[in-house]
């Protein structure tokens, strides 16, 4: 029973923080914390999906998320990993398993499952294409045109990929639906 508290009050706590130093009222979205600068970063990334993931946003804040996913993250081929094209792996055009499946499952927590099954099925669509065409899934693949094959970073994209095939089946079986109705929303 004490451990109980004690872990209760450092979620409350966690809660707390993420939303004092990680939540812009203004744009509607959480970004990541500069430990050194003591400020926000400005780059739009799905890791501002996280807080409804695991449940520290409120009704209103994901409300605002979704609203910021919809229009600047969804893209025809799921969610891309953020809103700059650098040429980099974890940048614009490219989409990852795992922040599908955060983003997929935050959704639904809160309570929007028509986003979450639009990028659900664009997602999965994108997957079936490249092993229709390539007989394989990849790392990470070309969200914004998914004709085209993905790429950046500092290596080859790597065929195969525990996260992209566990997350396609999981997605094939409803996992996120199942999931999402045995977590509370906060």
């Amino acid at each position: 029973k004490p451990f109980a508290i004690f872990y209760r009050s450092r979620a409350k706590k966690r809660r707390e923080t993420i939303n004092t130093y990680m939540w812009n009222a203004e744009k509607g979205y959480y970004f990541d914390w500069h430990m050194d600068k003591k400020e926000t970063t400005p780059i739009w990334s799905l890791a501002g999906a996280y807080p409804l993931y695991c449940g520290v946003a409120t009704q209103a804040q994901a409300e605002q998320v979704a609203k910021v996913i919809r229009q600047k993250f969804l893209k025809p081929g799921g969610v891309v990993t953020s809103l700059h094209d650098t040429g980099q792996q974890w940048d614009s055009p490219n989409g990852w398993a795992p922040l599908q499946w955060i983003t997929i499952v935050g959704l639904r927590r809160y309570g929007y499952d028509e986003l979450a099954d639009t990028i659900k099925h664009r997602w999965l669509a994108t997957n079936e294409a490249m092993y229709a065409n390539k007989n394989k899934f990849v790392e990470k693949y070309n969200v914004v045109d998914p004709t085209e094959i993905s790429g950046g970073g500092e290596y080859e994209l790597q065929d195969g990929f525990g996260w992209t095939n566990g997350v396609f089946m999981a997605l094939r079986h409803d996992y996120d639906k199942k999931i999402s109705t045995n977590v509370p929303a906060k």
